[in-house]
């Protein structure tokens, strides 16, 4: 999506190998977090929603099971999320579009997200996870409501992606914690 009115970067340096931590990442479930789960409850209650029950589940599954469409898969290393979307409704739904239509999408009155989860070697030992988040509105109207949104929800919004930052970063340190013991004392 080259051309965005909302961008928000994050990142996270991580002491295991890049396919570890992206597993780690495929693998990650948010809504084990108290945290998330409570920005999420904040949100139900700020717009009115019927409160959903939290489920257990890997993030990339989560994701498809919302409605997000994978625009995108480079094994290993990254993934790509889109989907259109009225965030500022009590009870969002996210509407999956097809990659090939995706970037056509220009139907009023909805905003329409993408978001990356990537995963960088920095070494054998080392490797750095990073998200990106990109919306483009698609009328002048879904861009009003779409500001006043992101006025009051985007604090939660990036507790939620550096949770998850921090969540991934953890365990993949803690799966590759006895395997990189391991190297360190061959070089002793």
């Amino acid at each position: 999506m080259p051309n965005y009115q909302v961008a928000d970067r994050q990142s996270i340096s991580i002491s295991a190998p890049a396919a570890e931590a992206f597993s780690a990442a495929a693998g990650l479930d948010i809504q084990a977090s108290p945290l998330v789960r409570g920005v999420f409850r904040g949100r139900e209650l700020l717009l009115g929603s019927h409160a959903g029950a939290p489920f257990s589940k890997p993030l990339f599954d989560w994701a498809e099971s919302l409605g997000w469409v994978r625009l995108a898969n480079m094994p290993g290393r990254e993934v790509v999320f889109g989907a259109v979307t009225r965030p500022w409704e009590a009870n969002v739904v996210f509407r999956g579009i097809p990659a090939g239509q995706f970037a056509t999408f220009m139907e009023p009155g909805y905003v329409k997200i993408v978001w990356n989860l990537r995963v960088e070697a920095r070494g054998e030992i080392a490797s750095v996870a990073s998200t990106e988040t990109r919306v483009q509105t698609t009328s002048p109207d879904a861009r009003a409501k779409f500001r006043r949104y992101w006025a009051i929800f985007s604090p939660g919004i990036v507790l939620i992606r550096l949770a998850a930052l921090r969540i991934l970063k953890r365990n993949a340190e803690r799966r590759t914690a006895p395997s990189t013991i391991r190297q360190r004392r061959a070089y002793l």
